[in-house]
C-alpha cells in the first residue's frame, strides 16, 4: 500500500500542492474550518499533471491532507 493509500484508509484526503505563502493560509485555513491537517513533501513520482510547475522548486512544496476531527 503507497504511502497516500494509508492516508487516506486512516481518512485523510488530499486538498493539494502548495508552497508559502499560501501553504500557511490555507494550512490556517483548514484548521479554522475544524480540520486536522497533515503536511508532507510532494513526492516526484507522484506529481499531478506534467510537473512542470514544480521544476527546480519541487523541495519548497508540501502536500495538504485535511481530515475531520472527532
Amino acid at each position: 500500500m503507497s504511502g497516500e493509500s494509508e492516508l487516506e484508509a486512516q481518512g485523510w484526503e488530499r486538498r493539494g500542492e502548495f508552497r508559502e505563502p499560501r501553504l500557511s493560509e490555507f494550512v490556517q485555513l483548514y484548521e479554522e474550518m475544524g480540520f486536522e491537517v497533515k503536511l508532507m513533501p510532494l513526492d516526484p513520482d507522484n506529481l499531478p499533471g506534467c510537473g512542470i510547475c514544480f521544476e527546480g522548486d519541487i523541495e519548497k512544496y508540501r502536500v495538504i491532507y485535511t481530515r475531520k476531527t472527532e
